[in-house]
């Protein structure tokens, strides 16, 4: 176990985990990471993933992964599996096996009969509306059901009959008693169990009666041996109910529950229910959509585990909500890349260069490293007589403004290769320039001219006739303004319509033979990474991960 007097406290949840070791309030830690499966995590998810499994790895004690799945009727088995992956991807792993809400079903009955016979809890029969009325507002307190003080019998009997499936979704509830008048809307007699005759993807049709997260949660905990639950702030209120559960039933152990504020990030929207509705209604392709905020998204997209896990070590834990500049997600995620992610060339805008002083069947494979500080490794590129460079690389009259161009009479330097000499061009009827002759100065492999005449510049290119082409998606951001969800109108308002553009492009041909979610810098034009998906040998798919600059957006093309 790791030495709790010289771990780093650097935040305040592990600083309170530090002094509970020190105390002797606990042997040692245990947290949980609680998804829903009723979606797809997203970033905001990502942080509290690197909280929990973060900080039972300080301090050397466990993180369980613990479905909620008590609302059967939006959940799935693909939320579970997509779940499960993003954990892993992120690197980390749940301690012993994967635990469900569901796996406690039958105990939470159990204890829900206790507080019954407690006199803790009642069947109620107000619908929705009338609830609603009864619960008062956050000025004025509500008002005690007209069930609320039935006999302990008689609710035991109407639960029984409840579980037996006798009474119609909506009939029924069975509510906590705890305080009508309560300035904490959360404890006006909560709702513990609600009718639902709904088939379950794990327990089956064994319960038309299903536990709300309240009466889950703290248990569930209890149940784990969960020494620290942490959430999100907007369950700051929740904590006197948490409590209240745990101080009436007979649980195991006494977890406490701390929070922590949520991530909210710029020109992003993480509601699920948000979220959901871009799938449902064809705006995005997916939950994996590379535009998705989804740490699948996210992962398509080419961000790494590692550059999320920076980028949440850069923003930190605090007692507070707050908005984070995207900024900071892309500096985490340009900084991983460029120190890691290998170097290959791509053409999206091309221009042919034929080298009229070799012949026409000239073919030279030359090496190059993938990266100019790491040992990845190298791969041959094909050097013939006709190549393709950027269009922008090309200038017909020199100046000092683009004194680093191909312009006539110039000299460039090809990318690990020889340098060339521009010597006219051609162009079209709309006056664009189409073709550029040139000559290879000699003995300049890896070499300067023996005339000390050398190149200005250097730029990227690839073989005019063995290249390969591939697909390039290229992407900018999902919404047009930074607080799509805080503006005026419904947030689907604020879509970038053009937010997904595909082009054709020319790369080196080792790029086809690549695995899926390959990470590269295509030099001078930006990082890319094969699709996860559709990457493929005969029909290579790249997508734009981020610009090169720090002034260019995580999305932008």
């Amino acid at each position: 176990m790791t030495d709790t007097t010289t771990s780093t406290a650097n935040n305040f949840i592990a600083k309170i985990i530090q002094e509970d070791l020190a105390a002797g309030r606990v042997s040692s830690v245990v947290t949980r990471f609680p998804p829903e499966p009723n979606g797809y995590l997203h970033v905001g998810h990502a942080k509290s993933i690197c909280l929990n499994f973060g900080v039972a790895e300080q301090f050397g004690g466990a993180c369980n992964l613990r479905f909620d799945d008590t609302n059967p009727e939006k959940e799935s088995q693909e939320y579970i599996d997509a779940i499960k992956d993003d954990i892993t991807w992120l690197g980390f792993q749940w301690a012993g096996e994967i635990h469900y809400a569901s796996n406690y079903f039958d105990q939470l009955h159990e204890w829900a009969v206790h507080l019954i016979k407690e006199g803790n809890a009642y069947v109620c029969d107000l619908n929705a509306e009338q609830a609603r009325e009864y619960r008062g507002t956050l000025t004025e307190p509500g008002t005690n059901s007209p069930y609320r003080e039935r006999s302990i019998e008689e609710n035991l009997d109407l639960f029984a009959r409840m579980k037996a499936g006798e009474f119609d979704e909506g009939a029924k509830v069975l509510r906590a008693k705890i305080d009508m008048a309560s300035p904490n809307m959360n404890l006006r007699d909560p709702i513990m169990y609600r009718i639902r005759k709904i088939h379950h993807h794990q327990t089956g049709d064994k319960w038309c009666i299903y536990p709300n997260y309240d009466f889950t949660h703290g248990q569930s905990d209890a149940l784990e041996g969960i020494t620290h639950s942490i959430c999100t702030l907007e369950f700051e209120d929740h904590r006197p109910l948490y409590e209240w559960f745990i101080e009436n039933l007979p649980v195991p152990g006494n977890p406490k529950q701390y929070e922590f504020g949520r991530l909210n990030l710029d020109y992003t929207v993480t509601s699920k229910r948000k979220l959901k509705a871009l799938v449902d209604d064809g705006v995005v392709a997916g939950w994996n959509d590379p535009r998705m905020p989804t740490i699948a998204g996210m992962r398509r997209r080419g961000f790494t585990p590692r550059s999320v896990r920076n980028f949440c070590d850069m923003i930190g834990v605090s007692r507070s909500d707050g908005m984070v500049d995207v900024a900071m997600l892309e500096h985490a995620l340009r900084d991983d890349l460029n120190k890691n992610a290998p170097r290959a060339m791509c053409v999206i805008n091309p221009l042919k260069v034929v080298i009229e002083n070799l012949d026409e069947d000239h073919l030279e494979m030359v090496s190059a490293d993938y990266h100019h500080e790491l040992d990845l490794g190298s791969r041959e590129m094909p050097f013939t007589r006709e190549i393709l460079i950027d269009q922008d690389d090309f200038k017909e009259e020199y100046s000092k403004k683009f004194k680093k161009k191909f312009t006539p009479g110039k000299r460039i330097r090809l990318r690990h290769s020889y340098v060339i000499e521009a010597t006219s061009y051609e162009k079209d009827e709309q006056g664009n320039v189409v073709l550029v002759r040139a000559n290879l100065i000699e003995g300049t492999l890896g070499e300067n001219p023996a005339d000390g005449v050398n190149p200005k510049g250097v730029v990227h290119w690839v073989s005019a006739t063995q290249c390969k082409d591939i697909e390039l998606r290229l992407y900018e951001r999902l919404f047009t303004t930074a607080a799509p969800d805080k503006c005026d109108g419904d947030f689907m308002d604020h879509v970038n319509k053009d937010s997904l553009k595909i082009v054709t492009a020319y790369s080196e041909p080792a790029l086809g033979q690549v695995a899926p979610e390959s990470n590269f810098q295509f030099e001078r034009e930006g990082y890319y990474v094969a699709d996860r998906y559709d990457h493929s040998a005969d029909k290579p798919v790249f997508n734009l991960t981020i610009g090169l600059r720090e002034d260019n957006s995580l999305t932008q093309g």
